[in-house]
């Protein structure tokens, strides 16, 4: 059987490796449930056929609420086999983002994880004319329940594999009516310029990629990938489930996002990828940890990542540690950086990625100088996630690698980032409008301002309408300062502001644990994020922040006036996308008031050569 769509793929596998090789584990109550690839694929095929039984049709789409677990694999590849199209709905999406994606993909299956969803998609259904079927993974608290939309996930596979008992080959005669070109996902895009377009990625989208990411990276059968990041979000779907497939990985689920650090130990995964948030807290607390250490304990700690950072930079510059350097990290790694590593669970980590949104230069080079092979990877939905990624011995902190095998990457004359090759995306669901916009001749329209340095890297600046233009004409990257400015310990957002100002000022977020801890041992009493947002000394604490950004930005883009949220930014809000990117519309209209009076401030304060700010 070929194995160019997905389903088939796992057929394949299942039958080269049998119920003697592990493909999932979960963790369940604390102990570890495995499935082999013969279960794997019997899950999949019992659910497919159970679907079918209830009416599922070619060209159909099914929805998918849920944590990352079995199920949600079981559901996505079952609609595959059977022709229809599955998509992801965060779990934290609230009801009208819930009802929007259900009404526009034209759903008529939603397979959720528990009554928590179940509810939430009840509450919409009056709006989704199409939903005929709420299929349950976990049907605990529904059993008063008298709506006849319910269904088990339990009793949908049973009813599969009675139909496949009496139909003898039919599920392989649906895998067979396949194409690598049929759309395989529906993939909803982050929103941060405007509403959520559906991206219809194709079977041959993710298998290239998938292909182009293990030629660069290669992976194994006996390697363990983890995921927790939201199977909605396309840099899952190629990780844990295209690249799984494709050299037949094992998938671990960790409980719960609760116990995803300790979980992370006992997994001990060979490759991850995670979003800048989740390198940034971890560098955060690192920080945090060694200041508040003994001097002893604070001088050895940064002794041993100054080696690592040396040996890093000569790695950067391809050139040799030396006998002496070589010898000298091997001592900072054995005393410092391995117990490091192996307490984060990344002891065994062959390839870290960092993607979804920029990660700051000087967090990537912590990573580096502690031994972890982070590399930042760049994509899109569109492109079916990873296109450019850095080959080992080329990691440079201020690229994003070279294009995988089979990606086409050129600069237009704009210095608009263009895309091309077998991962690019078919177009934009029930959207040919957009689609358009998107696609020139083969070529997806990045919207990214970059360039390609004389090594062949990309080199991404911003999206080309965040690339911001001062007054007097100066340019500066808002990502670029954000980045640096989430650095501190004591930031947890940033968003830059000076598009068409005579000056650059910013919104900050504090980080509540790190300055709650900071106060704490400062003496300083507070009772809310806002109460303790508004102290003067906070103020004074993140104003030194921002004068060490300064040190290292142009005149015309040093910041010259800060003021401080007082509410943590949040998806429920509008604030944040589901994918935790920051939605600068929204903000600059939310909280223009705020920026008004840092501009307004700044003109009485005109002559100041150090920065401004008091907490709003």
């Amino acid at each position: 059987m070929e194995r160019d769509t997905l389903p088939r793929l796992l057929l394949a596998q299942a039958r080269r490796l049998g119920r003697h090789t592990v493909a999932l584990r979960e963790k369940r109550y604390g102990i570890w449930q495995e499935v082999t690839w013969g279960q794997y694929a019997a899950h999949v095929r019992a659910v497919c056929l159970g679907l079918v039984r209830l009416g599922l049709e070619r060209g159909d789409t099914v929805a998918v609420i849920s944590g990352n677990r079995p199920a949600w694999l079981y559901g996505e590849l079952a609609a595959q086999s059977a022709g229809a199209i599955p998509l992801g709905i965060y779990v934290d999406s609230l009801p009208d983002q819930v009802k929007y994606v259900l009404h526009h993909s034209q759903a008529r299956v939603v397979l959720v994880e528990d009554q928590e969803q179940a509810d939430k998609v009840l509450g919409v259904r009056g709006a989704v004319p199409r939903l005929e079927r709420i299929i349950v993974d976990d049907m605990r608290g529904l059993e008063e329940y008298r709506e006849t939309m319910l269904l088990s996930l339990e009793a949908v596979a049973g009813w599969g594999r009675e139909l496949d008992a009496r139909e003898d080959g039919l599920y392989e005669q649906l895998l067979g009516q396949a194409a690598p070109t049929d759309v395989a996902l529906l993939a909803y895009t982050s929103g941060t310029t405007g509403a959520s377009k559906a991206a219809m990625i194709s079977h041959r989208n993710l298998l290239a990629m998938a292909a182009g990411v293990t030629q660069v990276d290669p992976l194994h059968e006996t390697d363990q990938v983890v995921s927790f990041l939201p199977f909605a979000w396309v840099g899952e779907q190629l990780i844990s489930v295209a690249i799984a497939l494709h050299v037949a990985a094992t998938v671990n689920f960790p409980e719960e996002p609760e116990t995803l650090r300790e979980d992370l130990r006992e997994i001990g995964p060979h490759v991850m990828i995670a979003p800048p948030r989740f390198w940034e807290a971890i560098c955060s607390e690192y920080q945090v940890k060694i200041a508040d250490a003994g001097l002893l304990k604070q001088a050895a700690a940064r002794a041993a990542l100054a080696i690592g950072e040396r040996v890093a930079a000569r790695e950067r510059g391809r050139a040799s540690a030396g006998l002496a350097g070589r010898a000298l990290y091997g001592l900072a790694y054995l005393l410092a950086f391995r117990s490091m590593l192996d307490k984060l669970g990344f002891s065994r980590i062959r390839y870290a990625y960092t993607g979804g949104a920029p990660l700051g230069p000087e967090i990537f080079r912590f990573f580096r100088a502690i031994g972890l092979n982070l590399k930042q990877v760049y994509g899109q939905t569109e492109t079916s996630g990873i296109c450019v990624v850095h080959p080992d011995g080329e990691v440079r902190a201020e690229t994003v690698g070279k294009p995988t095998p089979g990606t086409r990457i050129r600069i237009s004359d704009g210095g608009e980032v263009l895309v091309a090759g077998d991962s690019v995306f078919r177009g934009y669901y029930e959207n040919p409008d957009a689609t358009a916009k998107a696609l020139d001749d083969g070529w997806l329209r990045t919207g990214d301002a970059g360039f390609l340095d004389e090594q062949g890297h990309l080199v991404v600046i911003d999206r080309l309408q965040d690339v911001l233009r001062l007054a007097d004409g100066s340019r500066f990257s808002a990502a670029l300062i954000e980045n640096k400015l989430k650095f501190s310990p004591y930031i947890r957002e940033a968003v830059v502001i000076g598009e068409d100002r005579v000056y650059v000022v910013a919104l900050v977020q504090i980080d509540m644990g790190t300055v709650g801890n900071w106060a704490e041992a400062n003496r300083l009493p507070f009772t809310t994020f806002k109460d303790l947002s508004r102290k003067q000394e906070v103020s004074a604490l993140i104003a030194e922040a921002v004068a060490r950004v300064n040190q290292d930005l142009p005149p015309a883009a040093r910041i010259r006036g800060f003021a401080l949220f007082d509410k943590e930014l949040d998806a429920d809000d509008d604030e944040l996308t589901r994918t935790q990117k920051v939605r600068r519309s929204t903000i600059l209209v939310k909280y223009r008031d705020m920026i008004e009076d840092l501009y307004a401030h700044g003109e009485r304060e005109r002559g100041t050569a150090k920065p401004i700010g008091a907490p709003r």
